[in-house]
């Protein structure tokens, strides 16, 4: 690696590894995501490195490349060939030499390894095709199979970097600011607080030092995005904070990573060195006379780090807490300076807001949520995985058309979003835009993206009970109201569940939420009422089920529902006798079997099994 020391450089550069790509005829990219390497995309990777080698293509153009998330991760190990787009799903090791052979040597597709669309039944083999993707608009994740994430290069050659190129040679402060605000961009992490009007706020505050900082430190359950971002593409957040820090007048930024998230902070890391080395990062950077070093932080895994008083205490070296607001981080943030503070999928959309322009940015999504929203698709949908759609899109495309709907025909029941700290949304507003403030008036936000599918078996007491659980223990302490609110509402939600509730529980808990609301510090504790509130505003019957009646609806709290055979559906297969833990089922081969109330432990182990439907959940 050689300093780049102007423009000029870098764009010679640029075409020097384009030229050098065009060599390369074929291209296998193999997804090395979170959801495809705990299925063995690495030994995956291995093997068609292997192949290549074996078959001595290296010389006649092909590449192997280990990528970021492509977003399908129902369907992973990926594989996508490109130019073509190709798209191969579920990919074993010991498909490597036969996907060498017969798709790369002879140009034939392997049906098996197509993905079948489940209501035709038709073989797809382009990614962009495939449902899944066809209602997506990948701006930020769309790159990640084109692009190694260990390589500068490969982010060079579609294009990295030259939004700092631009910024810094054609566009001054204010005008970067500007174009920030046209488009309309949001911050990806939370609120949504316009992220023009920060970095304005910021820049007009007085002081020689300011400070950037990027959020990654991402906690809600089952979300992923950033930590995908980061993996796939870390030079894109790069390039995002060195367009803020020029905009804002900050020489110093930081990276605050979870240190659960290894490989990113491995690759984000990596990044920092090879943008250093390139004069990308450091002093003059393009012979501007603009300087930024930019550091890495690892976050201990407290939830509330990722609130943002909170993680500049812990970058500080203190408790990891929040602090009242105002001053704001834009007035007195980091070490008492002004300080903007942005997530990863922020950061990202920058660099494509400042080369194709703000008004192309606010093209996209409704009047006041401009621009695309990664989501986190999990539970109980069909096609899990990273899915960026528009803003507006509504809920029933996300979790349809894009989801494919909920596994084993069962009913949509609703989704929670926006975290723990967000709100479940019912069936009956299937059709929401998801916009913020769409969300808002349902009684959830935005928050990261993190979406989670629930189908008729999930008891929304017992959701409620999860997310409050989840939260009090996440809990700073600082305030008495959010500590002790918390902790009441969720023994009040367990003695619910356990069958031990009481007239005036639901009275109580909407009282206590509304008090943990308007009492606490910070946006955490402000919004941690929102599963109990959404979801006594929308499941109060389940509620009442449960306290006046005794019974779980859907099936799912232990101490209220009890496990019986129904004879006529019962075989006699033995398949639940054999495999009760708590030597429950009794009965003979091909004869009808019963469980004993008694001895039963309700682990649901019976119900999973039988493939007669002839276990009964009363």
């Amino acid at each position: 690696m050689s300093r780049i020391k102007s423009i000029e450089e870098l764009e010679k550069l640029r075409e020097t590894i384009i030229e050098k790509q065009k060599a390369r005829k074929l291209s296998i990219a193999i997804c090395n995501g979170p959801g495809c390497l705990p299925l063995g995309s690495r030994k995956i990777t291995q093997a068609f490195i292997d192949e290549v080698k074996k078959q001595k293509l290296t010389d006649k153009g092909v590449e192997v490349r280990a990528t970021g998330c492509h977003g399908f991760c129902a369907q992973g190990p990926l594989v996508v060939i490109e130019p073509q787009g190709l798209f191969y799903q579920g990919i074993k090791v010991e498909d490597a030499p036969e996907i060498i052979s017969e798709t790369i040597v002879n140009g034939n597709i392997i049906d098996r390894l197509l993905y079948t669309d489940p209501d035709s039944g038709e073989k797809i083999p382009l990614e962009k095709d495939i449902p899944f993707y066809k209602s997506q608009q990948r701006l930020i994740s769309g790159n990640n199979r084109l692009i190694d994430p260990n390589s500068i290069e490969d982010y060079i050659a579609i294009g990295g970097y030259k939004a700092v190129s631009k910024v810094l040679s054609e566009i001054t402060t204010e005008q970067v600011i500007e174009e920030v605000k046209l488009s309309g961009l949001r911050g990806r992490g939370g609120a949504g607080f316009p992220t023009g009007l920060k970095w304005k706020l910021c820049h007009d505050n007085p002081g020689d030092t300011k400070y950037i900082i990027c959020n990654a430190d991402e906690g809600d359950p089952g979300a992923f995005m950033d930590r995908a971002t980061l993996e796939g593409n870390p030079h894109i957040v790069i390039e995002g904070m060195i367009i803020g820090a020029y905009a804002i007048g900050a020489h110093e930024g930081y990276i605050y990573v979870r240190n659960e998230y290894p490989i990113a902070l491995k690759r984000a890391i990596r990044a920092i060195e090879q943008a250093e080395k390139y004069g990308l990062l450091g002093e003059d950077i393009l012979n501007s006379g603009f300087n930024l070093s930019l550091h890495i932080v690892r976050g201990a895994g407290a939830f509330v780090c990722g609130e943002e008083s909170a993680l500049m205490s812990s970058i500080e070296g203190k408790v990891g807490e929040p602090s009242q607001r105002p001053p704001f981080p834009v007035q007195k943030g980091l070490w008492r300076k002004p300080t903007v503070i942005n997530n990863v999928e922020t950061w990202a959309n920058i660099p494509h807001i400042i080369n194709r322009g703000g008004k192309w940015f606010a093209s996209m999504g409704t009047e006041k949520s401009k621009g695309t929203k990664i989501f986190s698709l999990v539970g109980k949908v069909n096609n899990t995985g990273l899915v960026e759609v528009p803003m507006g899109i509504t809920l029933r495309s996300i979790v349809f058309d894009i989801g494919g709907g909920i596994p084993k025909g069962k009913k949509f029941k609703g989704v929670q979003i926006g975290g723990p700290s967000g709100g479940c949304i019912p069936e009956k507003l299937v059709d929401l835009p998801v916009d913020y403030e769409s969300l808002t008036s349902a009684g959830a936000i935005m928050g990261s993206g993190g979406l989670i599918v629930m189908d008729e078996n999930t008891c929304m007491v017992d959701i409620a009970k999860y997310f409050t659980n989840f939260l009090s223990e996440e809990s700073c302490g600082k305030c008495y109201t959010c500590r002790k609110g918390l902790q009441r509402m969720h023994e009040i939600l367990t003695d619910i569940t356990e069958g031990n509730g009481k007239e005036g529980n639901v009275e109580l808990l909407e009282e206590l939420a509304n008090v943990v609301k308007d009492t606490t510090l910070c946006g955490l504790g402000q919004t941690s009422p929102n599963p109990v509130l959404t979801t006594l505003r929308y499941f109060k019957n389940e509620y009442e089920s449960h306290i006046k009646e005794k019974k779980c609806p859907a099936g799912v709290c232990k101490e209220l529902i009890t496990y019986s055979v129904d004879p006529e559906k019962c075989t006699g297969c033995m398949v639940c006798l054999r495999n009760c833990p708590a030597d429950a089922v009794t009965g003979a081969k091909k004869q009808i079997h019963h469980i004993d109330p008694e001895k039963c432990i309700k682990c649901g182990s019976c119900y999973e099994l039988c493939k007669f439907d002839a276990i009964k959940i009363e």
